[in-house]
């Protein structure tokens, strides 16, 4: 076949198979048209739960600290209640017969818990309470202060013979000085056989510093506007007649300690003469000389004397506040006028 016969071949039959026609594919809505449709309502329930959220957490912020409040608010009225209300003796409420207990500790001076003030407060009302069968002063305490012994002294008397109730004292460690001066207000003194007891007498202490300043060659300018008004000046050399006047006005608060004692004690009283020289004695002597009755401390006189074994302590007890002012106030004022003061104490 030659290549002329080639191309004069008859055209190929067609299939007769109709081709697939081809589908066209769906048509894609727009991206950015379903994502816009889609946020807002995804977007507007995250915003709700938030807030719902939001406002549940400030609501419960809101009662906690309502709750707060109210107890903060409850317990400083508490407290208020507690400081002005508290029962300034500590005592427990008498319910009947009972023997009155009123503490005399320590130091016997303005500022302390031995001053006459407190001392007096406890005293009258145990003497106005109908309740009290009698009024025990529990003594522990080495003197001091011959005005507030005195005070103590006086309205003490002068209640016993209002009210007609019995007074006894009753020493535990020491009384001595301004306590013992006290002491005799009472009708009866009872003591332990080794209770200090006595040293009835008056003394003024001080120091003189002349020769150190000389030494350190520091000079005192004192200047004054009366012939006495630097009198026992401790930076200056003591003058014979300033001594002479101290020692006459120690010798008189002597004669009424003296007379005190004598108006307490009475037939008792075994005077010797030692008894005024500032000498103390243990109990047993004290009995022996006048100057105490018997032995026997608190629960002994309130069962067998007083014959009220229920005890109510009547002495004043600082509450919360006056704590805390003498803790943070007065403590600094007294160590500011301590620091000042110049005379003697008298005791």
């Amino acid at each position: 076949m030659s290549p002329n016969d080639e191309t004069q071949l008859p055209p190929p039959i067609p299939d007769p198979t109709p081709a697939p026609v081809p589908i066209a594919a769906p048509v894609a809505a727009p991206a950015s048209a379903s994502a816009s449709s889609a946020r807002p309502a995804n977007y507007e329930a995250l915003l709700a739960e938030f807030a719902r959220e939001y406002l549940r957490d400030r609501r419960s912020q809101r009662l906690w600290s309502r709750f707060v409040r109210i107890f903060w608010l409850v317990l400083l009225f508490g407290a208020i209640w507690f400081v002005f209300t508290q029962n300034r003796h500590g005592m427990a409420v008498p319910t009947g017969p009972h023997t009155a207990l009123v503490e005399v500790r320590g130091e016997i001076a303005s500022d302390t818990d031995a001053s006459a003030e407190l001392i007096l407060s406890a005293v009258r009302s145990a003497f106005e309470d109908p309740n009290a069968q009698a009024v025990v002063l529990r003594i522990n305490s080495p003197g001091g202060s011959p005005v507030q012994a005195g005070i103590v002294y006086d309205e003490i008397k002068r209640l016993k013979a209002i009210h007609g109730k019995k007074v006894y004292a009753v020493v535990e460690e020491i009384c001595a000085s301004g306590a013992y001066y006290i002491a005799a207000s009472a009708d009866e003194i009872y003591v332990d056989k080794a209770s200090i007891v006595g040293s009835i007498g008056v003394l003024m202490d001080g120091f003189g510093f002349t020769g150190l300043m000389d030494k350190v060659g520091v000079e005192r300018r004192l200047l004054t506007a009366g012939e006495n008004k630097g009198m026992l000046d401790p930076f200056t050399p003591l003058n014979p007649k300033q001594r002479g006047y101290a020692q006459a006005m120690l010798d008189q608060i002597h004669r009424q300690f003296i007379a005190v004692v004598k108006e307490g004690r009475g037939e008792r009283l075994k005077e010797t003469p030692e008894m005024f020289s500032g000498l103390f004695w243990n109990g047993e002597e004290a009995i022996k000389l006048g100057l105490a009755d018997h032995y026997g401390n608190l629960d002994f006189v309130a069962r067998e004397v007083v014959k009220a074994e229920d005890v109510i302590d009547y002495t004043p007890r600082d509450n919360v506040a006056e704590r805390l002012a003498k803790r943070f106030g007065a403590a600094f004022g007294e160590t500011a006028v301590k620091s000042l003061r110049s005379l003697p104490s008298i005791r």
